[in-house]
């Protein structure tokens, strides 16, 4: 269990969350309020800061409107005090790749494209490490289940002597981050779908901000 009252800092990996608890499921979980959502698994932490490491979107031929969804979304998190973005970025390239089940006597390879998010792990690390020692929180959250992530979370338990828990949005725990985390909790659909942003969000200058259709 966590203290009461502790300064808490919450590192998203954003696409890990994505994938682990949205990806696949219907309208209901995509619009989601981070601060509501932590508030629900850290209800007696001083929450401070919730940061969101993402990249931008393009439009891809079949769902032109995917990057504006995504703006969306990034406009209503930026009407919650605590929550800061910070971004990677995409980088896109051929590769060749062998077909699962390519036809009798037909080249089984072929070029495919290749789209890899960059830099969200690496500044999320950054992050986790430089807040520590500049002694931002007492104890941070990390939403994510990428074993990438161990090396910092040793590092920050270690020397600051910080606390470090782990929400953790996919189906199984990393053994390795539980193994070096002082407490991991699962975030479940329910939750996540008790979670949501108003359907439509005003901004500090008026404007509406509606909750994409199909989220």
């Amino acid at each position: 269990m966590t203290d009461a009252r502790l300064r808490t800092s919450v590192y998203v990996d954003a696409f890990n969350l994505y994938y682990g608890t949205m990806k696949g499921r219907g309208p209901g979980y995509k619009w989601l309020d981070l601060e509501l959502l932590c508030r629900r698994y850290l209800p007696r932490n001083d929450i401070t800061a919730i940061k969101y490491f993402t990249a931008l979107v393009s439009a891809r031929p079949n769902d032109p409107q995917q990057p504006a969804r995504q703006q969306a979304y990034l406009r209503a998190l930026a009407t919650l005090p605590t929550v800061q973005v910070t971004y990677g970025h995409y980088l896109s390239h051929a590769v060749m790749a062998r077909l699962a089940n390519p036809q009798r006597g037909a080249n089984p390879w072929v070029r495919v494209l290749r789209t890899e998010e960059k830099g969200s792990d690496v500044n999320l690390a950054s992050h986790l490490l430089h807040d520590a020692h500049l002694d931002r929180y007492d104890v941070a959250v990390v939403i994510s289940n990428d074993s990438d992530l161990v090396e910092p979370i040793k590092l920050v338990r270690a020397e600051p002597g910080k606390r470090v828990g782990i929400l953790n949005p996919q189906k199984y725990p990393s053994v390795h981050l539980r193994d070096h985390c002082d407490f991991l909790k699962q975030i479940r659909p329910g939750v996540v779908q008790a979670s949501q942003l108003p359907e439509i969000v005003t901004d500090n200058n008026g404007a509406h901000i509606q909750k994409p259709a199909t989220w």
